[in-house]
């Protein structure tokens, strides 16, 4: 198969309308122009949907970008588990993926042609990209963060916040919450944790009318169960079990807020109070896999502690053998 006619990156060029045209040249004839002079074009592969990408705002993408005439990527970040949160502005470096990215929403797939200008410019990037050359990347947009609109909401002081309205904060700790949950998979608890209370505060220093009430508590409740679990991870179990205890006051019957106290507890050795908790999580999830398997873990763990209590026991009230022997008369 010829580079003129064969797949490109799985998908099938046009046929060709004359000959000596370029893959890319053929392909750019049919794809949007979006920065005004045909230097980033782009083919939506699937549709996204919601907003789109906010000027400050961080992204979490896959990529691929591809040379002309070449089947596999020169640069790629779709072998990673969990690719980098990257925030415009600062951690993307070629003009033509930003301007590409803000005319995404999420979950959408596309594919841009990048003119010089707007990728590596006159000089290439010796020795992976020749001077003066046209580059495609394919692009996922998992999912994007705002941060900049709640940074400066933070930054206001309590009496400022209130100005605004109560939807304002319930996104604007929203946000917070879902930054600390990508921190989270990252495996970085402590930087998950500022996130979360930063959220948490928002919410306790705002007054709500009666009516409205439900939606903080709905909010504060999320946070809770967050920050118990990331305490758990920071093997500080009786911050956690705080935080769990908050949880159940909004809501007495969450099994996942239960279950956060039990491991707590079961951390602290305190094995009464966390058998009450995490049976209490199976009445409400009798089938939840974690919660059975806590429990089968918690008997072990209480065996393990008789066991050795009752040796203790026994050495502590053992008769002593002085090493003494009897004389002979």
């Amino acid at each position: 198969m010829s580079s003129s006619s064969r797949p490109l990156n799985g998908m099938p060029l046009p046929p060709p309308e004359e000959e000596g045209r370029s893959p890319y040249q053929r392909l750019s004839q049919w794809m949007l122009d979006i920065s005004g002079d045909r230097g980033v074009l782009k083919d939506v592969v699937r549709e996204g949907a919601g907003e789109l990408v906010t000027p400050d705002a961080s992204v979490l993408v896959k990529y691929s970008g591809y040379l002309e005439h070449m089947d596999k990527p020169f640069d790629s970040n779709c072998f990673r588990k969990t690719p980098r949160l990257m925030k415009l502005g600062e951690d993307i470096t070629l003009w033509g993926m930003e301007l590409g990215l803000l005319s995404m929403r999420r979950g959408e797939v596309a594919r841009f042609l990048f003119k010089p200008t707007y990728a590596y410019g006159k000089l290439g990037c010796p020795p992976l990209i020749p001077p003066n050359t046209t580059v495609l990347f394919e692009i996922e947009l998992l999912d994007f963060l705002d941060s900049a609109e709640s940074d400066k909401f933070c930054a206001l002081s309590a009496v400022q916040q209130d100005q605004f309205p109560l939807q304002k904060v319930l996104k604007v700790a929203a946000t917070e919450r879902e930054f600390g949950n990508y921190l989270f998979r990252q495996n970085r608890f402590y930087d998950a944790k500022v996130r979360y209370k930063r959220a948490l505060l928002l919410l306790r220093r705002r007054s709500a009318p009666p009516g409205e009430q439900h939606l903080v508590e709905a909010a504060r409740l999320l946070i809770l169960l967050n920050l118990s679990f990331v305490y758990l991870k920071l093997e500080r179990p009786t911050t956690a079990l705080h935080y769990g205890e908050q949880a159940l006051i909004i809501d007495p019957k969450n099994a996942k807020a239960l279950f956060r106290c039990g491991q707590a507890c079961l951390l602290m050795t305190e094995y009464q109070k966390a058998r009450d908790f995490l049976v209490q999580a199976q009445q409400e999830q009798p089938f939840n896999h974690d919660i059975n398997n806590e429990l089968k873990k918690l008997a072990s763990c209480y065996k393990d502690y008789t066991e050795k209590e009752k040796e203790m026991c026994h050495r502590m009230f053992a008769p002593c053998d002085t090493g003494f022997t009897v004389e002979e008369n």
